[in-house]
């Protein structure tokens, strides 16, 4: 069984901090569960492009507000009880009116520290060590 607080992950290597987010990687690949989860703040006033093409993601708002645009198709409304989940790898900017608080799920599961690069994306080395 694995039982972990919020408190002990952050300032650890398990609290990635970006420019436009912050995410705190509660579950990760070295736990076995073949997903990883993190408990992830959006940035008031931000923009990120993100392209998972390595992965699929679900998301779950919990806290804030702003929107998801799929690059070439809807723009949707974020807030408190929206899910989302990226099952076909869709490129998307995600922007935050106010500061956004969001579960996210990955499969296969992150290693650590990843970041995105310039297209959006997770290496494609982190799909291959689950």
């Amino acid at each position: 069984m694995i039982v972990k607080h919020l408190e002990q992950i952050i300032r650890t290597p398990d609290d990635v901090d970006a420019p436009t987010w912050n995410s705190r990687r509660l579950l990760l690949a070295k736990d076995g569960m073949g997903f990883s989860m993190h408990d992830t703040l959006i940035k008031a006033g931000t923009e990120t492009l993100i392209w998972y093409q390595n992965h699929v993601e679900a998301v779950y708002c919990v806290e804030g507000e702003g929107e998801i645009e799929v690059i070439g198709g809807r723009t949707y409304p974020i807030r408190p009880g929206t899910l989302y989940a990226l099952d076909g790898h869709e490129k998307h900017y995600l922007r935050a009116s106010s500061q956004l608080r969001m579960i996210c799920v990955f499969n296969p599961p992150l290693v650590g520290r990843e970041v995105h690069d310039e297209n959006g994306t997770y290496p494609a080395s982190t799909a291959n060590q689950a």
